[in-house]
């Protein structure tokens, strides 16, 4: 009689899971170090305003209650300027304290709010001073421009603040290349930069006291060195340092690619499956634009991307010639195996979205059967990294579900039209009947994964298990 000798069924063994639960604690630790600094430099501009006479000023009911207004909302507005410094700097206090989906959301919000805080900043100044003076507040706005000291500047920083602020709207970035809207992105910077010296010069809450000055100019000179340092100087010196170089170029599927980078002591960059890299490729004109593509296999002695082929940026990763110098920012994202606490691993994955859930299944422990991969593709020789795919099938016993078609057009949108007969919520129960027992990775397009999440929370999935992020920068 042959004895048959079984995998144990554990997801991770024991050391991994306590290193997990480290990290885990020790993202923890991050994020309320995140926070804490916000509300701390939060708490401090209202105190500023208070101790500059603020309350009493908003009861006299007349033109300095305008205007005290007007100073309140420019500090508010400062301050957000300041985060979103610090947001688009990648500082990893709040990369690890947020992750890259909080940070995304965060930098939409306090965007749009900082923008409108400075218009109302501009029109109650300029109200209140004209209530004061008895003058029109056209003629005190245009006053404020021409004859204070760094208006000029604040002006045009306010039109290019404008311009970013409008190329952000959804419907206006979908029509913008990512190459387009990336280098206008890039005036936010200048925009901030031509905003800063009115105040530093003429600001009264900036100026009421040299601990208050002292604040704000420690406080934007380490915004603007958080930029050099994180998003110039780190990335060239760790690049350079580990020798980043292009190893081989593949096609990928009929409309992908797969590109290989080599190096020195690559496992010192600290990059985990399922997280992604800013790339830039030194092979010409246009290298300066950093594009996010995830890690498609787990990082070793190379680390690999894939890419659906969409655009310029993508193009041009299939005419790379191998020993191309590749600069990296990151690593970056919160989408690891760190965030398992079930036994059991179903990833779905939409195009190119199935990459780093193959590098997940590549790095992660399970008993054979225990990982479910689910794919949605339009057509089949669209698929990416079936290579990888097979030999995880082969050798580790993932069980693989590619649904391939047209959409579906009811409200499960995430559904091949071949399935279209199946509620959502049915269909998911009958490929996975035990969903407690399951971690969830979930990559594609925003609008996809709002779907699919609606549909594996109605079918039983535990919603702290279910796993995404954003692929937006």
């Amino acid at each position: 009689m042959t004895t048959l000798t079984t995998r144990p069924r554990a997801s991770v063994p024991p050391k991994a899971g306590a290193s997990k639960h480290t990290s885990r604690r020790r993202a923890r630790a991050w994020r309320v170090g995140a926070i804490t600094v916000i509300w701390a430099t939060s708490l401090f501009v209202v105190a500023l305003w208070v101790s500059g006479g603020g309350v009493a000023a908003v009861l006299g009911l007349n033109g300095e209650t305008v205007t005290t207004l007007g100073r309140l909302t420019g500090l508010v507005a400062a301050n957000l300027l300041l985060y979103q410094v610090l947001l688009m700097a990648r500082v990893p206090l709040f990369e690890r304290g947020f992750g890259r989906d909080g940070i995304t959301r965060m930098h939409r919000f306090v965007g749009f709010w900082s923008f409108w805080l400075m218009g109302a900043h501009i029109a109650l100044l300029a109200l209140g001073y004209a209530i004061t003076a008895g003058i029109n507040p056209v003629v005190q706005l245009w006053g404020f421009i021409w004859d204070y000291p760094g208006m000029l500047l604040a002006a045009a920083g306010t039109l290019l603040i404008l311009l970013v602020v409008i190329t952000s709207i959804r419907r206006a970035r979908r029509r913008l290349r990512y190459e387009s809207w990336h280098l206008l992105h890039l005036y936010a910077y200048l925009g901030v930069g031509l905003a800063l010296p009115h105040q530093l010069w003429t600001g009264a809450d900036f100026l009421s006291s040299p601990l208050a000055t002292l604040y704000w100019w420690s406080i934007w000179a380490l915004a603007a060195a958080s930029v050099l340092v994180f998003r110039i100087g780190m990335p060239v010196l760790r690049s350079t340092r580990h020798s980043l170089r292009v190893a081989s170029v593949e096609p990928d599927g009929a409309r992908g690619v797969t590109v290989r980078v080599a190096g020195r002591d690559l496992s010192s960059l600290g990059a985990r499956a399922g997280q992604f890299f800013v790339w830039r490729f030194l092979d010409g004109p246009g290298w300066t634009r950093g594009h996010p593509f995830s890690l498609s296999a787990a990082p070793g002695r190379e680390v690999t991307l894939t890419a659906r082929v969409v655009g310029d940026g993508t193009r041009r990763l299939a005419a790379l010639a191998p020993g191309t110098r590749v600069i990296v920012e990151g690593p970056y994202g919160e989408m690891t195996g760190e965030r398992r606490t079930g036994t059991k691993l179903l990833m779905i994955g939409a195009g190119a979205g199935v990459a780093p859930l193959v590098s997940l299944l590549e790095a992660e422990e399970y008993a054979p059967r225990d990982a479910i991969l689910l794919t949605r593709d339009s057509v089949a020789e669209d698929a990416v990294r079936q290579s990888a795919i097979a030999d995880l099938v082969s050798r580790r016993g993932v069980r693989y579900l590619p649904f391939v078609g047209p959409r579906s057009s009811g409200p499960s949108s995430w559904i091949a039209a071949s399935h279209s007969a199946w509620a959502g919520p049915d269909l998911l129960r009958h490929l996975v009947p035990d969903p407690e027992a399951y971690d969830v990775f979930i990559c594609g397009t925003a609008a996809w994964m709002k779907d699919l999440t609606r549909d594996l929370e109605s079918a039983g999935f535990p919603p702290h298990r279910l796993h995404s992020e954003s692929f937006t920068i």
